[in-house]
């Protein structure tokens, strides 16, 4: 659906993060900020106002250390800790690096050592790890744990940095406090996700983080009355820019997820208003929700619903929440904006949330640029495009075929400033001011932008033709026996054909649930081999999957779970075809 006016929420101007925390510390100074959980279960909050006074403290302490101009990084799960490093760095400290909790020592090591990092806040699940490689680190100083009480075997205190930066503070010291903020200076570093070798270091500034958070906040209306509930990886710019520093922007209070297996308990705790997703968290409650109402038998009642709600709610009746209030109250009562990023969402979710009285938002973004370039509004949508692009910020369609799709260029304010220390991969994407993304798509008529797959990922066929392999995956995962696909090119024997080939993973537990029982290999083989061939009525001749194979593990993910197409198509033996079933 699409409308013709949007309106967009007055926004105040911001510099810079400290200008920012300033801010928001002037306008909700004893509003809750943080939401946190003690050790025994029991809920406090941090203020603006407290927070504000732990930043200045902290980065006071890590100034004194000698720390001014330095590369610092950050390693932990969600955390009050992790914002506070963030905030305290880049506010008059230096440049933070964060570093993604999940990645091997090896990796860790590698990238400590190109960001030539001088610091590292970490909290006490990976000290193990970082003690086995400081000695292979000849930059780094001082490791720092967030959860140590005291100093201990070369291990600082955060806790006792806190504690020495407020002494400093109270004896008049205000290096760190009175240091003025260049906006336009990288004072984040963001290394993207990929193997040791290949992942780039992002450089981003102070005015292109800000840039985005004024442009998301004129989006939603939301206040110190909202909360968050931040559960995907802060290390990533789109939890970051839009789950972190924005609602700090907007006065929401900001609560963490104990973990993916604790998401259910937290909302509920928690009760959110708001939240950052990606697709597959909300499939998988779409999921839940379908297979509750098919085992009480009233699907046909859900159904109905999804379908009426919408259409009572144009004619100016909106009983969505009420309809669907048992949905609403798993999920804490209170949710009503769903932001999802960083993979394609099924159109038929989406229309689903949005009729169960959600206000589900699709948008486009890559680290890049800060990260979030285009957004679907909460009454200007189309469902299966990734939106507008934000207020101030260019997309155009370069060299586009005659289906319209080329490869998405980027200028605005939140566009990095390059890779660090690459020129070469830094001048092979910022081009006169535009950026090129590597993904490719289309915008429509009406300036709705569509994605329809990665530059590198594209299947260039004999005869010259394109194939987005995330495009047919999106049609073989609408399957229910479907849980994932990795679609890939395979060039025939005889060298004169492009055979489009797919991996599956089959949704085990549905299809036991419509059997009634574990099915034989024969048996799966046939169900899987019908659901392909359903994709392919929907496929024109020359995208139409030939030979497909069944795997019973799941891809390998980033920490968005996006599928790690470089390490799966490695593993794949796309040479040979006789070992995969083929359509006729």
């Amino acid at each position: 659906m699409a409308k013709k006016v949007h309106k967009y929420f007055q926004v105040r101007k911001i510099t810079s993060l400290k200008d920012m925390v300033r801010q928001s510390v002037e306008l909700f100074p004893n509003c809750s900020a943080f939401t946190l959980k003690d050790k025994d279960g029991n809920f406090y909050s941090v203020t603006f106002k407290q927070f504000q006074e732990q930043i200045n403290a902290f980065g006071s302490a890590l100034t004194e250390l000698g720390l001014k101009n330095a590369m610092v990084a950050v390693l932990g799960e969600n955390r009050y800790e992790w914002c506070l490093t963030y905030l305290t760095v880049v506010n008059g400290v230096g440049v933070i690096v964060p570093l993604d909790k999940e990645l091997p020592a090896n990796e860790l090591e590698s990238l400590l050592t190109r960001s030539e990092a001088r610091a590292i806040i970490t909290s006490a699940d990976y000290l193990d790890i970082l003690m086995d490689i400081k000695n292979n680190l000849p930059f780094l100083k001082y490791i720092i744990s967030m959860d140590h009480k005291e100093d201990e075997n070369g291990i600082l205190s955060l806790q006792k940095l806190i504690e020495k930066g407020q002494r400093l503070i109270d004896e008049g010291y205000r290096d760190y406090i009175d240091t003025e903020i260049d906006p336009e200076v990288m004072n984040m570093l963001i290394f993207t996700s990929g193997t040791t070798d290949t992942s780039k270091g992002v450089m981003l500034s102070h005015k292109n983080i800000c840039h985005d958070i004024m442009a998301v906040s004129q989006l939603i209306y939301a206040d110190t009355r909202d909360s968050i509930l931040s559960i995907l990886p802060l290390h990533h710019t789109y939890e970051c820019t839009a789950g972190f520093l924005t609602t700090l922007y907007l006065g929401i209070s900001i609560g963490f997820c104990e973990g993916m297996r604790h998401i259910s308990k937290n909302i509920q705790e928690y009760k959110p208003t708001l939240m950052m997703s990606v697709p597959l968290i909300l499939e998988s409650v779409y999921d839940k929700i379908v297979k509750k109402a098919q085992k009480e038998g009233s699907y046909k009642k859900l159904k109905f619903g999804l379908f009426i709600a919408p259409l009572l709610k144009k004619l100016g009746i909106d009983i969505r929440r009420k309809m669907f209030r048992e949905v609403h109250e798993s999920l804490g009562g209170r949710l009503r904006i769903i932001i999802s990023g960083a993979a394609a969402l099924n159109p038929k979710v989406s229309k689903a949330f949005r009729a169960m009285g959600f206000n589900l938002l699709q948008g486009y973004g890559l680290t890049e640029c800060s990260p979030i370039v285009s957004v679907n509004r909460v009454e200007h949508y189309k469902d299966g495009s990734v939106g507008l692009p934000l207020a101030g910020v260019e997309v155009k369609i370069d060299n586009p075929g005659k289906d319209k799709i080329g490869e998405i260029l980027v200028k605005g304010d939140n566009v990095m400033l390059g890779y660090y220390k690459n020129r070469k991969a830094t001048e092979e994407v910022l081009k006169d001011g535009w950026l090129y993304t590597g993904d490719f798509g289309y915008i429509d008529k009406d300036g709705f932008l569509y994605i329809t797959g990665r530059k590198k990922n594209v299947i260039v066929t004999k005869n010259g033709k394109n194939i987005y392999p995330e495009d047919i995956e999106l049609y073989l995962n609408r399957s229910e026996y479907i849980k994932e696909s990795l679609v890939y090119g395979v060039d025939s024997e005889d060298d004169e054909e492009t055979i489009v080939c797919a991996q599956i993973v089959p949704n085990m537990e549905a299809i036991i649930e419509q059997l009634g029982r574990t099915p034989e290999k024969d048996e799966l083989e046939k169900l899987i081999k019908a659901e392909v061939k359903k994709a392919n009525k929907k496929l024109t001749n020359y995208k139409k999957i030939k030979h497909f194979e069944i795997r019973e593990e799941e891809f390998e993910k980033t920490t968005t779970k996006k599928i790690k197409r470089y390490v799966e198509l490695l593993s794949v033996n796309i040479t040979n075809l006789a070992n995969k079933l083929k359509l006729k």
